[in-house]
């Protein structure tokens, strides 16, 4: 793993943006105590993730499809960033803070302002992360049942 992964834009429903998020659902599913079930978290609709609302950015090397992240526009005055991975085999590279950049810099250009997002405890790398990127705690903004941290970021 000698070239540096290449973030670029993608659809959503492409093969390799749902063969990520499948991957990332797989991770949720073994790391909460609950399981995870897509269908039960809140809808994440594919044209909230595609300009001029919002992105969808996935990063790779070569064949391989090692990150995303979704930049959901909403009518509430704030986007949201979703569906965060990483694969395991590229943790370490720092691809999660560079996907985390790529999308604000999407955000700014959209003339988004005001980021939001959530995670579960069970991730702590993703709360320490946000955290280190300058996100701070607010209190729940959705009715989603999985995440209890819920953050925010001016951008």
């Amino acid at each position: 793993m000698s070239e540096t992964p290449t973030i670029s834009v993608a659809a959503p429903d492409s093969p390799r943006a749902r063969a990520a998020m499948q991957a990332y659902y797989g991770e949720l599913a073994e790391r909460f105590e609950t399981g995870f079930d897509p269908d039960v978290a809140a809808p994440l609709a594919d044209d909230a993730m595609c300009p001029p609302k919002g992105v969808f950015l996935i990063a790779t090397r070569g064949d391989d499809t090692l990150g995303c992240v979704g930049l959901k526009g909403t009518d509430y005055g704030y986007a949201e960033i979703k569906r965060l991975w990483v694969s395991p085999a590229a943790r370490g590279l720092g691809l999660a803070k560079r996907l985390m950049s790529e999308a604000e810099v999407h955000a700014k250009a959209l003339g988004i302002t005001t980021l939001r997002l959530d995670t579960n405890s069970a991730l702590p790398e993703a709360a320490g992360l946000y955290q280190r990127l300058g996100w701070h705690e607010i209190e729940r903004f959705n009715d989603d049942p999985y995440p209890d941290l819920f953050f925010e970021k001016t951008v």
